[in-house]
């Protein structure tokens, strides 16, 4: 079977659809369903079957698509071996990450990456909601992504995942706050307050739900944001305490307070997502190599 043919059934598999196949990977959608046709009949049985105006794998096409993962991994894989014969972590990676911590870790992340030649690394950025981050693994080789500590979202997806660093999340409070004073806070000290959060389905939300359960009080949101600057402005106005990521807010106004949260696990993990192919290529693999220890460093120097 032509390797090339195989990855078109693999990339339908995770993008869902012909139309997604065919832009991810500059075809057009009629072409993309002839090349599959021809698949079919070296593998001499239908691969995928119409649901609707669409196609689906049939269990044949699914299983054929894992092994065309497993071909990918063995191509990149003799590719990696070579190229550390030669010495050579030359090549284009492309990096998504989220704000926040590609503000507080990736300067120092490019600058050692520019000591290695012929190594070009793109990197741009983007919010996504938690959902999203497994399908930007399709078009970004290393992928920047959080979630809560626990089961991750995106198990299954057959995804390398890569911890990077797990980072406290205290709670900001106004300089002049009644608690300010104190070496840390509980769940039940935050009884009573205004919260500021965040729009419904976002990591954070599940630390709200947890506080309220801890305390036996419903916790009053006044605002929600998605943007932490918002979020400390609003602290410092005094208009609400807030959960605030220790490690990637960078420098926190002078107006804003920040307390460990003791009697609850607040942390969020942020972790770098691959797909397993891409994970074993040289230079992929090196720049993931800094980003661990670049996280590692940032990470002690926030320590409490």
């Amino acid at each position: 079977m032509d390797v090339r043919r195989l990855d078109l059934l693999r990339e339908l598999a995770e993008r869902g659809s012909v139309t997604a196949t065919a832009e991810a990977t500059c075809r057009t959608p009629s072409a993309v369903s002839q090349q599959l046709k021809v698949l079919e009949r070296e593998a001499g049985m239908p691969l995928t079957e119409r649901s609707g105006r669409g196609l689906v794998l049939t269990r044949a096409g699914q299983a054929l698509a894992r092994s065309a993962t497993d071909v990918a991994i063995a191509l990149e894989r003799a590719d990696a071996l070579w190229d550390e014969f030669r010495n050579d972590p030359s090549g284009e990676v492309t990096l998504l990450t989220f704000p926040t911590i590609g503000a507080a870790l990736l300067p120092s992340v490019m600058a050692d990456l520019a000591q290695v030649a012929g190594l070009d690394v793109h990197c741009t950025d983007l919010d996504p909601e938690l959902a999203e981050f497994p399908d930007l693994a399709s078009d970004f080789d290393i992928v920047l992504a959080h979630t809560m500590p626990g089961a991750l979202p995106w198990g299954g997806r057959g995804l390398k995942v890569v911890p990077l660093l797990t980072e406290p999340l205290d709670i900001g409070l106004p300089a002049g706050h009644r608690l300010a004073g104190r070496s840390h806070v509980t769940p039940a000290d935050l009884v009573g307050e205004t919260w500021l959060g965040v729009p419904p389905g976002f990591p954070f939300e599940r630390l709200l739900h947890a506080v309220e359960q801890q305390s036996g009080q419903r916790v009053n949101v006044g605002q929600r944001f998605s943007d932490m600057r918002i979020i400390e402005a609003f602290i410092e106005a005094g208009l609400g305490i807030a959960f605030v990521p220790r490690v990637t807010s960078g420098v926190v106004p002078s107006g804003v307070a920040l307390k460990p949260l003791r009697g609850l696990p607040a942390a969020r993990q942020i972790v770098a997502l691959m797909r397993p192919d891409v994970a074993e290529r040289l230079a992929v693999r090196t720049v993931l190599d800094v980003l661990v220890a670049c996280a590692a460093r940032l990470e002690q120097e926030h320590a409490a």
